[in-house]
């Protein structure tokens, strides 16, 4: 296992996958994506949110003019494919938790594209941390605190670091401010992949 670095209360796994690690993982993904397409979502306002998502397991989060939720079917209507056996030995292997994850969120960030300080609260059960997996491009990962506001800390996300967000940090606002575009080559096109695995109800 990859040593551990702590910053507010938010766990870093530095390098814990190796490129043929990351390499398998981006082929499992790309059979989640098969299954469930790649959508732009909006915020509630109306805007575009500048990444790509889709998601596996049981749930995938959505935001549109309805508001943020969980849902069990994609907006297309179909169901969420299930999770990679590979991305739920990760999280049986760092999060501590008894429970499986419900969903397995996929982020795709392009050139230019950011997520803005947020918490994960839709969920029910904060028990269970959430548990985000880097690949591709590094991302300058923001953390900070439950509160809005107040001191932050950044460090860059390089292919292969995991953050698990658990206890403290569990409600801790974060967000990745940018990416460096084409600083890996896992990708052929570039970008980023954030996956993040969560217990929803």
């Amino acid at each position: 296992m990859s040593h551990t670095l702590t910053a507010k209360g938010f766990a870093l796994y530095p390098n814990h996958l190796d490129k043929s690690a990351q390499e398998s993982l981006v082929s499992d993904l790309r059979e989640v994506v098969r299954a469930a397409p790649m959508f732009h979502p909006v915020t509630p306002r109306g805007q575009a949110m500048s990444v790509k998502m889709t998601a596996a397991g049981q749930f995938g989060w959505i935001s549109d003019n309805r508001g943020y939720r969980y849902q069990s079917h994609h907006p297309q209507g179909m169901s969420w494919p299930q999770i990679p056996a590979s991305i739920l030995t990760l999280w049986n292997t760092l999060s501590d938790c008894t429970r499986e994850p419900e969903c397995c969120l996929i982020n795709w960030y392009g050139e230019g594209a950011r997520m803005g300080m947020h918490q994960d609260k839709d969920e029910t059960d904060f028990s269970c941390p959430v548990v985000s997996i880097s690949l591709g491009d590094d991302g300058l990962f923001r953390m900070g605190n439950i509160e809005r506001g107040g001191k932050t800390e950044s460090v860059w996300l390089k292919s292969g670091d995991i953050v698990v967000m658990g206890g403290p940090a569990r409600l801790a606002h974060h967000g990745v401010d940018r990416i460096r575009f084409g600083s890996s080559s896992l990708l052929p096109q570039h970008g980023r992949i954030n996956i993040t695995l969560r217990v929803v109800t």
